[in-house]
């Protein structure tokens, strides 16, 4: 199960670094690095969720569904005031 997790926790974060890199406004990107953030907080999210649902079998409790429904809608606050 631990090699289950490094294998997807290791092309999250090999693609994450170079992706708050390039998408910077400061090189050339269209978001601020706070904005990144929560992007990689919200695509992590949704990784797990499917991990949980397809290989775990464990369906989230109604709290912990509505603890991520919470968290998106904070990602898409934190976007909509993107000046792009």
């Amino acid at each position: 199960m631990i090699l289950i997790s490094w294998l997807v926790a290791l092309p999250e974060y090999y693609l994450a670094v170079p992706a708050i890199y390039h998408g910077n406004r400061v090189h050339g990107g269209a978001f601020s690095t706070a904005q990144l953030k929560v992007m990689q907080e919200g695509i992590a999210l949704l990784v797990f969720l499917a991990f949980s649902l397809l290989v775990l079998r464990e369906m989230p409790r109604w709290l912990e569904f509505a603890g991520m429904v919470l968290i998106m809608i904070g990602l898409a606050v934190a976007l909509s005031g993107r000046s792009g």
